[in-house]
């Protein structure tokens, strides 16, 4: 029998969200359900409710997420129930052409649940990112599900399931930071400092963290930066050049998904050097203005990092596995734990910049 549960829902653009009574059907073929037990707060989300990222209202909200799986459907074999597991939204189908050629954490068609959850009326929900995890429960795909340590705190893991992994595998695995690396991260907010962790875990040599705000450049120190740059008082290229020998950054990591972000980004790179990009821009947004002759001459790598180029089933259950280590220090991103209505104050929070991280636990 289908089940309910609580779930925050965006109605509209730009109205603020609320909790409504939500369906979840039981799992069919390739599907699960799982007893949400922390999401993060994440601007994507935020995006969502502003209509920035589709129009298939009413949304479900809430995708980085950990909980323990309390059903599943025929044929499912990659968990079982009472698995703990993490969320993610890319799903990876093992049959497209890049899964096909090994670079499944490129796979060109994940996939998500087929049957809709619906508001008590009938409505039916499109779920952020195809998981919506503001909810008790919520009706996800298997392979969104990934079975990591139950030892982990459900508030730290879920993080791992969008804007930690996408900052981690930026530096570690789109940007392949290095040690003795100088690194240069734009943006230190959840995903940049997410980044910054990765290159100090490596070992890189410099990580200089840029930011606009002073809290922001004190997380950032806090994460692993050994310099930081306030952009709205100095020239951060010519901060990070003067940082790294006159040379310029081996990898700039740009995090906050603007033209004049990620200019800056490209012309703060050593010769050769690689400029990663995992801040999401808006879609009235262009590239910046470049010289043909500067992108080729300075040469080098200008890559896009989607989710971090991550594979959650490789990479969830190693950093989980570092964070009870204590060589990754999850639990740091946290800055507040809330009740499912108070998503829309969380919001307003983020917005202003006094959290890095804000929590539902249910």
């Amino acid at each position: 029998m289908p089940s309910r549960a609580r779930g925050v829902v965006a109605r509209a653009p730009g109205d603020a969200v609320a909790v409504h009574g939500i369906v979840v059907p039981d799992p069919g073929p390739g599907e699960v359900v799982v007893a949400v037990q922390a999401c993060g707060v994440c601007h994507t989300d935020l995006h969502y409710r502003e209509g920035n990222i589709g129009r298939d209202f009413p949304y479900l909200l809430g995708h980085e997420a950990a909980g323990v799986v309390d059903a599943v459907g025929p044929d499912v074999t990659s968990v079982v129930v009472g698995d703990f597991v993490v969320l993610n939204w890319r799903a990876v189908c093992g049959a497209c052409r890049a899964c096909r050629r090994g670079r499944p954490w490129y796979c060109f068609a994940t996939h998500n649940a087929h049957q809709t959850m619906t508001l008590d009326d009938g409505t039916p929900l499109a779920p952020a990112l195809g998981i919506g995890a503001f909810a008790d429960r919520t009706l996800v795909a298997a392979g969104q599900a990934t079975k990591v340590d139950g030892r982990a705190r459900p508030e730290a893991a879920g993080l791992l399931g969008c804007g930690v992994m996408a900052g981690f595998g930026a530096a570690a695995n789109t940007g392949a930071v290095q040690r003795d690396d100088t690194v240069a991260v734009f943006g230190c907010g959840g995903v940049g400092d997410s980044a910054i962790a990765a290159a100090r875990l490596v070992g890189a040599r410099t990580i200089v963290g840029v930011d606009l705000d002073e809290r922001k450049l004190a997380w950032a120190r806090e994460f692993g930066a050994t310099h930081t740059v306030n952009g709205a008082t100095e020239d951060p290229v010519a901060r990070i050049q003067a940082l790294t020998d006159g040379h310029g950054a081996d990898v700039c990591i740009e995090a906050v998904g603007h033209p004049d972000v990620l200019r800056q980004a490209f012309y703060a790179r050593d010769l050769a050097g690689t400029v990663v990009q995992v801040g999401v821009p808006s879609p009235d947004m262009a590239l910046p203005d470049i010289p043909m002759i500067d992108f080729f001459g300075r040469g080098g790598a200008l890559k896009p990092s989607w989710y971090g180029d991550c594979l959650p089933t490789r990479d969830f259950p190693l950093l989980i596995d570092l964070y009870l280590q204590g060589r990754f220090d999850l639990d740091r991103f946290v800055s507040e734990t809330i009740e499912l209505d108070d998503v829309e104050a969380a919001f307003h929070r983020m917005e202003r910049n006094e959290v890095l991280r804000s929590v539902v636990t249910l």
